[in-house]
């Protein structure tokens, strides 16, 4: 899948490992994963459906 999300702690956009889609309690698509540089949480927010 390779999802690409934006890094907080490097300040960057890096592409997430250990993603897995979720659904959030305002039933919005997201992928959540990890920054392959410093292991810090990351999101990325899909569309409605």
């Amino acid at each position: 899948m390779a999802e690409v999300g934006y890094c907080v702690k490097c300040k960057g956009k890096k592409s997430m490992k250990d993603e897995q889609k979720v659904t959030m309690k305002n039933k919005r698509l997201a992928v959540k994963g990890k920054c392959p540089d410093c292991g810090t949480g990351m999101y990325k927010i899909l569309g409605k459906k």
